[in-house]
C-alpha cells in the first residue's frame, strides 16, 4: 500500500482496520480487548475507528500478541558506516539545528 497517496484520515482509517482484523483474528470481542488493556470500550471502538492516542495503540497491539510489529510500522534508522567513522563510534545525541552565521542585526522592537 502506498500510503503517501492517502490522506492523513484514510491512513488512520487503515491503520484501524488493520487493528480491528488483528482483534477478530485473536477472536476477541472490543470488551474483552477492552477490559484486558484496561481501556474502555469507546476508547477501543475509537482506535478501531481511526482515532486514538499512541499510548492506547501500544497496549492494544501488546494485548494483541503484535508489538512487535512496530518495527515494520516505523523501522529504526540505520546509520550508516561512514557516519559511524565520522563520529568514532559516538552515538549522535542532539541535533545541531542551523549553525554557523548570527546576525548581527539588532532588532526592530
Amino acid at each position: 500500500m502506498d500510503f503517501y497517496t492517502l490522506s492523513d484520515k484514510a491512513i488512520e482509517e487503515e491503520l484501524g482496520d488493520r487493528l480491528r482484523s488483528w482483534r477478530l483474528r485473536k477472536d476477541m470481542t472490543q470488551e474483552q480487548l477492552a477490559e484486558a488493556t484496561a481501556l474502555s470500550l469507546g476508547t477501543i471502538k475509537s482506535l478501531e475507528s481511526g482515532r486514538g492516542k499512541l499510548s492506547t495503540l501500544i497496549a492494544v497491539l501488546r494485548e494483541l500478541g503484535v508489538l512487535h510489529e512496530l518495527d515494520n510500522f516505523i523501522a529504526e534508522p540505520a546509520i550508516s558506516p561512514l557516519q559511524l567513522a565520522k563520529r568514532k563510534g559516538r552515538e549522535r545525541q542532539r541535533a545541531s539545528g542551523t549553525r554557523g552565521k548570527k546576525s548581527n542585526k539588532e532588532s526592530e522592537w
